[in-house]
């Protein structure tokens, strides 16, 4: 299996080096980078390279995704919302001026 990404994979890639990225070493990093920002070519390439299963983990696991693109993914691999960390309700910040 290649690791290396399609060439036109490069504009989902901006912030960082390209030619360093690789599928088996950063996986998790360019599953999250596809599923957000992919177009079909990128998501069939994706899947086919992927197990629904890493995929799956992936979703679960990650804060890095839009509520938005997790909703859409979870529905996608009928997934249970309330496992998916990027659904949960994001920590309440501390109102400006008040300390812990």
């Amino acid at each position: 299996m290649s690791t290396k990404l399609p060439a036109e994979f490069k504009k989902y890639f901006w912030d960082v080096d390209f030619a360093d990225l690789n599928l088996e070493k950063d996986s998790n990093f360019i599953i999250k980078r596809v599923l957000d920002r992919g177009n079909t070519i990128s998501l069939k390439w994706l899947r086919s390279k992927c197990s629904d299963a890493k995929i799956s983990d992936v979703i679960k696991q990650t804060r890095d995704l839009s509520s938005q693109t997790g909703n859409f993914w979870s529905d996608v691999f009928q997934l249970d919302k309330s496992q998916g960390v990027c659904l949960q309700k994001p920590y309440s910040p501390i109102r400006y001026g008040l300390s812990s």
